[in-house]
């Protein structure tokens, strides 16, 4: 079986460095999380760092246990120069479509950072931004600072769909964080979808039997 993306790159700086040879100063790296969940916002994070915080084993979230994203979250926190959050709800996504939505949060996330960026590293996106801008394929495992916004993203989404699932307990948010698991797909056969699922999304699913909930 060919390895993941994930490990098959290396993530560090070299990406950094090239940008800071190209005269910039302050590199921003930019991810979003939850592009292709049934339910609640796309969420996008922005991180600057002052140099190279001496960081090992930064890696995608997506790479990370719960334990790790928890305790790397924190540490990116503390070391970021400036670090920010933004999220595109689930009606919003509906109107403009979801590749529109995950450009706009990260847009929003990037627009909210003091200081302001000189340059974007973004996870395989070109961002409506004026400055100059690099989008990396697979970004989120080649590139450090945007590894730390999939971090942010990650851990900022996963809160948003714990809570939510103390409001919707048939769905189990906080297990399958709103994607089409068959659980997931179960209890939208059975129970309908709420305000907050993505409906064009759950609309393309192939139907879930609801008498299959039982067996």
């Amino acid at each position: 079986m060919p390895a993941s993306p994930a490990l098959r790159f290396h993530c560090g700086w070299r990406f950094e460095r090239a940008a800071l040879r190209q005269g910039a100063r302050l590199i921003a790296g930019v991810d979003e999380v939850g592009r292709g969940s049934l339910f609640g916002p796309v969420v996008a994070a922005a991180v600057i760092f002052d140099g190279q915080p001496g960081f090992r084993n930064l890696r995608d979230s997506k790479q990370l246990s719960p334990s790790e994203r928890a305790a790397w979250e924190r540490r990116i926190q503390r070391r970021a120069l400036a670090w920010a959050v933004a999220e595109l709800d689930s009606g919003r996504i509906e109107v403009m479509n979801i590749l529109q939505a995950s450009r706009r949060a990260m847009f929003a996330a990037v627009s909210q950072l003091r200081p302001a960026p000189d340059f974007l590293l973004v996870d395989a996106l070109h961002l409506d931004w004026p400055g100059p801008q690099q989008a990396i394929i697979h970004g989120d495992a080649r590139s450090a600072s945007i590894a730390a916004a999939s971090i942010l993203a990650k851990q900022h989404r996963d809160r948003l769909m714990h809570a939510w699932d103390a409001v919707y307990p048939a769905y189990r948010l906080g297990q399958n964080k709103g994607y089409a698991t068959r659980e997931h797909r179960r209890a939208i056969a059975r129970w309908g979808l709420t305000p907050l699922h993505r409906r064009s999304f759950c609309c393309s699913l192939a139907p879930e039997s609801p008498d299959s909930a039982n067996s």
